[in-house]
């Protein structure tokens, strides 16, 4: 293996793994060798996945810079452009919403594909049909390129492809507001991430999630996944999937730019928790209205006689209530705290009990 080939590898190697910014300058490398030596199929390589990082970080001068590399070089070559290419083409017109665009490349692609009996081209050229038929409603046909998809994967291996058309498939279902079939297929494609392990899915299968839950009303569910996906997205490298994390997040009244310890929703009565995630505190509704006293006031110590005036209604005893408020506390921190031997929400003083007027609240009404 030479230098530039080792290039290339090493670039794809950081572009498998989501650091596309550590992939850019290998890859630039390996295209200006692989372009002085006339290897134009190698060079059409390095440029298809630089279209693909410039693509996730929204760098839109840079993805028309490489087209006209490419025109120029179709121009004064003499040089055809793949169907891989044409396909690459097309996704990077869909990331810019321009799907009437996406679905001219892909039709060259598939056509190229077609007239070469390359299978593997025509695989990518499909999905991507598939995919942008998606984006323009059009579900029948979308759904008929990924039956299309599943005779080919019955005699071609290719795991990321049958990976994103899983997804792709997911979304369709979605949309046709089939949504349990939907939960079905991201939940197996999420399974199958143990053998995958690719960041760029993992992150994808969380924010397809959380749009299935807020599409079928349950913001709790929605904004976990949500927001586990942005807590795993490098902004650097995924632009364009932080900003549409944070757009749906946006709208479902959690501000930009924040990140919340302890997120209460009024209409759901459910909590999340930054790291347990949603906590069910299965219709103890004792402990929800304990934690919601204290999050809407966090600092406040809540003396003994005024929790149990606040909470239970009644007048403190402390025969009665003494022991009662210990456990009810107890058992709180222990669906809340992160590590319970080391509470970081609940304390006590003197006087009573408080939340620690440092945790970061939003209470969604």
């Amino acid at each position: 293996m030479d230098a530039t080939d080792r290039a290339f590898d090493i670039g794809k190697l950081y572009f498998d793994r989501g650091d596309f910014k550590a992939a850019i300058p290998e890859l630039k490398e390996a295209a200006q060798t692989y372009f002085a030596k006339k290897n134009l199929a190698e060079f059409l390589k390095c440029q298809n996945l630089l279209l693909r990082i410039h693509a996730e970080r929204e760098e839109f001068e840079e993805i028309q810079k490489t087209k006209e590399i490419l025109q120029d070089l179709v121009l004064r070559e003499g040089f055809e452009l793949n169907a891989k290419t044409y396909y690459t083409l097309a996704i990077c017109a869909s990331y810019k919403g321009q799907n009437e665009v996406a679905l001219e490349y892909l039709q060259k692609s598939l056509s190229i594909a077609l007239a070469t009996d390359n299978k593997v081209d025509m695989c990518y050229a499909i999905c991507g049909l598939a995919l942008t038929y998606n984006f323009l409603g059009r579900y029948t046909d979308a759904l008929r390129e990924i039956y299309n998809l599943q005779v080919f994967f019955q005699v071609i291996d290719l795991n990321d492809l049958k990976m994103s058309a899983q997804i792709t498939n997911g979304k369709i279902l979605r949309n046709l507001k089939k949504y349990d079939e939907a939960l079905v297929i991201f939940w197996s494609c999420y399974e199958a991430l143990k053998e995958n392990k690719s960041i760029i899915y993992h992150i994808n299968l969380l924010y397809e999630l959380g749009r299935t839950y807020l599409e079928m009303g349950d913001k709790a569910l929605a904004k976990t996944y949500l927001q586990l996906a942005l807590k795993s997205i490098d902004p650097d490298n995924m632009k364009f999937f932080e900003r549409a994390t944070r757009d749906i997040l946006n709208s479902m009244g959690v501000p930009e730019n924040q990140d919340y310890d302890l997120i209460f929703d009024k209409e759901q009565n459910s909590v999340i928790e930054q790291k347990i995630g949603k906590v069910d505190f299965k219709n103890q509704f004792i402990l929800l209205d304990l934690l919601k006293l204290f999050l809407e006031h966090p600092g406040e110590v809540y003396s003994k006689e005024q929790l149990v005036d606040r909470i239970w209604h009644q007048t403190y005893d402390p025969s009665i209530h003494d022991n009662k408020i210990y456990v009810t506390i107890k058992r709180l921190r222990k669906l809340i705290e992160p590590d319970f031997d080391k509470p970081k929400y609940i304390f006590r003083s003197k006087n009573g009990y408080y939340l620690n007027k440092s945790v970061r609240v939003f209470l969604d009404q």
